[in-house]
């Protein structure tokens, strides 16, 4: 199989492992993937697709160019509150 390189180096940086997605919608009609589920990306293939572990179990990867999904931005690490000191 021929593949973009340069395709897949950009989706590993645009969707490094670890960003969560919000699943929109299928190019296929997929049971158990209903829109708003969310999932987590394990890495990318050579297609290039994303693959993502899903919260509900799955593992079905994402087409970027088919499917419609969106990131979910990570929230910020809140800070610490004040310390006791004893």
């Amino acid at each position: 199989m021929n593949f973009d390189r340069r395709k897949v180096e950009r989706l590993k940086a645009q969707y490094p492992v670890g960003t969560r997605i919000e699943l929109q919608g299928l190019c296929n009609d997929e049971p158990g993937m209903p829109p708003g589920l969310c999932g987590t990306v394990i890495g990318v293939d050579d297609q290039p697709s994303l693959l993502m572990k899903w919260d509900n179990g799955r593992s079905l990867s994402l087409f970027p160019d088919e499917d419609s999904f969106s990131v979910i931005e990570q929230e910020q690490a809140q800070e610490p509150g004040p310390t006791m000191q004893l």
